[in-house]
């Protein structure tokens, strides 16, 4: 790592030390490959502290300060990172890590499915885009499979004219690939009996959780709580505030490496920085 003043967005030692054995062995198998066998000459420490960075602040890869490494490697290290599933195992084998740490097993029984519907930018084809006539929202729907400590199990990014049900369906898949042990779940009002009965298919007890229509504004929805806080902790992130991505496989991959973040941090019992008070 080079001598340079740290950014609040870096990893530290503790959490650096969780990931690097993965993000290292992805690289001696590129390097393997070389007929030269020409060293590395880009720290990967570095390129993922600049991905961190890009993840936290929201800026555009060209923007990326000159004291990282060029945003064009950054960007092709994340590309391979994303497209190679890396960052999708790494936030799997973290909260494994992150439940034994909290007294769990390390595979969950139990998740909590929602969606959240976010505008996008000019950057995604409009065949990607959709419009949430509920929330009256041009973009895309993120459906968000967490375990009951609000730790990602499965995303999976679509248009917002999706409905819950396929956005749904299709997040519980990936949980059950995944998380084969997950019995149970629950959701809003949302989604609809073709959910329920998808979820029966594959060994899962989905029941849904209604708001209580006799309390007026906000209240704590039981166990639904949970997934709306992880969607909170990922609006720490201002690149996931407005979806910016192209493909949207790189919206996921985005979601990954801000939990990655989180969960690292829980792992080694370090703070999240906020915004307030920084100024």
């Amino acid at each position: 790592m080079t001598a340079r003043r740290a950014y609040p967005s870096e990893i530290s030692d503790a959490r650096w030390a969780l990931i690097a054995p993965t993000l290292l062995a992805w690289q001696k198998t590129r390097l393997d490959r070389r007929p030269t066998g020409e060293p590395a000459r880009t720290d990967v420490r570095e390129v993922f502290n600049a991905i961190l960075y890009v993840n936290r602040t929201g800026i555009a890869w060209k923007y990326l300060p000159h004291d990282f490494p060029p945003h064009t490697t950054v960007y092709y290290y994340y590309a391979a990172w994303r497209d190679e599933g890396l960052l999708a195992q790494l936030n799997v084998d973290l909260t494994d890590l992150a439940r034994v740490k909290a007294g769990r097993d390390a595979q969950p029984t139990a998740a909590v499915v929602d969606t959240q519907s976010v505008k996008t930018s000019t950057n995604p084809p409009t065949a990607t885009q959709g419009t949430d006539a509920a929330k009256k929202i041009v973009g895309r729907k993120r459906s968000v499979v967490t375990d009951t400590l609000g730790l990602l199990l499965a995303v999976i990014v679509m248009a917002a004219s999706a409905t819950e049900n396929t956005a749904g369906i299709q997040a519980l898949e990936q949980v059950k690939a995944t998380h084969p042990t997950v019995t149970k779940t629950w959701v809003d009002a949302g989604f609809k009996t073709k959910f329920v009965e998808h979820a029966a298919t594959l060994g899962i007890d989905a029941e849904v959780v209604p708001r209580n229509t006799n309390v007026r504004g906000f209240h704590v929805v039981k166990r639904r709580w949970v997934v709306e806080r992880t969607l909170g902790w990922l609006m720490l992130h201002r690149r996931l505030v407005r979806d910016y991505e192209t493909l949207p496989a790189s919206s996921e991959a985005m979601i990954h490496i801000a939990m990655i973040d989180n969960v690292s941090r829980r792992i080694t019992e370090e703070s999240t920085p906020t915004w307030r008070g920084t100024y």
